[in-house]
């Protein structure tokens, strides 16, 4: 993650949209769980969620999901951070809401962004939204505080847990061993070459030089 701190005046975050591969600007902001500077969390990798509003059911049921799911990233070395414009006062009664409502806490920090600064500093906003409905992004950052994916949603349409699980699976298993994984990719099963690049690496490689699998992935 980058050492520059967010700025809070709005003119000084008008920046390109994050992309992958970037290093990810650092802030400090106050969440469910106390004040949290994102750059202490380098050396995990990081799933960092955005949802518009809380109290909004397609939200509600992304967060349920991932607190089930909590230990299973934990297990992963990845930590869990939500992120949304509303205030602490407001995370604060919704994760209240969640737990009376449905039993189920929410064990990862929810940030307050009323500014709108970190959803503008991160891309999810261009510097004259005066609305949070496109905030419905998720990064995975690297233990380096890198980009490493991205997606978007709209905020009619749920996000898949079981996929983000997935994905940081994939991306584990592509760093660890510089491979590629296929479509649908699961753990334990094989992975693809990174593309041949010279005439005797094709030729010593067959017919389908262009796609071959090599040893499985770790499980």
């Amino acid at each position: 993650m980058s050492d520059q701190t967010l700025d809070p005046c709005p003119s000084s975050l008008s920046r390109a949209i994050l992309q992958i591969g970037d290093a990810v600007p650092d802030f400090v902001a106050r969440t469910t769980q106390g004040e949290l500077t994102f750059s202490s969390l380098r050396g995990h990798w990081v799933m960092l969620f955005a949802h518009p509003a809380d109290f909004t059911p397609v939200c509600t049921s992304e967060f349920i999901a991932l607190a089930r799911a909590a230990p299973q990233f934990q297990a992963l070395n990845c930590a869990l951070v939500g992120l949304s414009v509303d205030s602490l006062p407001s995370h604060l009664a919704w994760v209240e809401a969640i737990r009376e409502r449905f039993g189920v806490s929410i064990p990862f920090p929810i940030v307050e962004d009323p500014s709108m600064a970190i959803a503008r500093a991160y891309g999810m906003l261009d510097t004259t939204a005066q609305s949070s409905v496109t905030v419905r992004a998720v990064y995975v950052i690297d233990p380096e505080g890198i980009v490493q994916a991205i997606t978007w949603y709209p905020p009619t349409v749920g996000r898949s847990v079981k996929e983000l699980l997935r994905l940081l699976k994939a991306l584990q298993q592509v760093a660890e061993d510089d491979v590629l994984t296929p479509e649908g990719w699961q753990p334990g099963e094989p992975v693809m070459c990174p593309a041949v690049q010279t005439q005797d690496a094709v030729a010593a490689a067959g017919p389908a030089w262009f796609m071959s699998l090599k040893q499985e992935g770790r499980g």
